[in-house]
């Protein structure tokens, strides 16, 4: 296995991984729900699901079209649209803006804070991100709030994660080689992009989900349930 404890800096995807989106979210989504008498035909946690895969296809989609970065949330709502569409629930303008307002209202894991504490004075700490620098600097200050060292968000690039541009360009964001770097995150298309560019990778499987099926060479080099089992590992003496 290799020896993490070598490297400078801790790359953190931030949604899903930092922030507990389904934990945030799902309540507006109940909301949207009953207030179309629904909940006894659609289920809020799998309306979230749904829409999670779906906002990331769109992702993938502006990627795979080279759209360029066409912005976090506009990802987000299109997903919610298209998801409350399938389920025969078409939102007024009024409940989309309902629901996206949860999104400036996210929190972290409780797990995440006191384990980043711990890791401060020992690595160098990268928020890394899809979302766009307005909407990271809102979250970092007023929700997460934690002193990250740096932050990137992918709009410098002009694609949305896994493309191989965006893992390359934190490396040269802050001058360091990809081999220098650990990319965490709870999605495992996030660690395994990384792992392709040279990055090291720490699953943070959250979810209890399989990794990818994919090359030896690019899957994780550390799997952890949270934060605080990572901590543990890194810091380990």
């Amino acid at each position: 296995m290799t020896d993490l404890t070598t490297r400078k800096a801790l790359t953190f995807d931030l949604f899903g991984t930092v922030l507990d989106l389904g934990g945030s979210l799902t309540p507006f989504i109940a909301d949207f729900i009953r207030g179309r008498d629904a909940l006894d035909r659609v289920n809020p946690d799998a309306f979230w699901a749904e829409l999670r895969h779906r906002q990331r296809i769109e992702q993938y989609q502006d990627s795979l079209l080279e759209l360029g970065h066409t912005g976090y949330l506009e990802t987000a709502q299109k997903a919610f649209v298209y998801v409350a569409r399938l389920n025969e629930l078409a939102p007024t303008p009024d409940e989309v803006e309902a629901f996206m307002a949860g999104w400036q209202q996210l929190y972290p894991f409780p797990d995440c804070l006191p384990a980043l504490k711990r890791m401060k004075s020992t690595y160098k700490l990268i928020a890394f991100s899809n979302g766009n620098p307005w909407f990271l600097d809102h979250l970092i200050e007023n929700r997460i709030k934690f002193d990250f060292d740096d932050v990137f968000s992918v709009e410098e690039v002009g694609a949305f994660k896994p493309h191989p541009g965006v893992y390359r360009g934190v490396a040269r964001h802050l001058n360091m080689e990809p081999g220098e770097l650990i990319m965490v995150s709870a999605n495992s298309y996030d660690v395994m992009g990384a792992r392709t560019c040279g990055l090291r990778g720490i699953y943070v499987n959250r979810y209890n989900l399989p990794f990818e099926d994919t090359d030896a060479r690019y899957e994780p080099d550390l799997t952890v349930r949270d934060f605080s089992e990572m901590a543990d590992h890194l810091l380990a003496d």
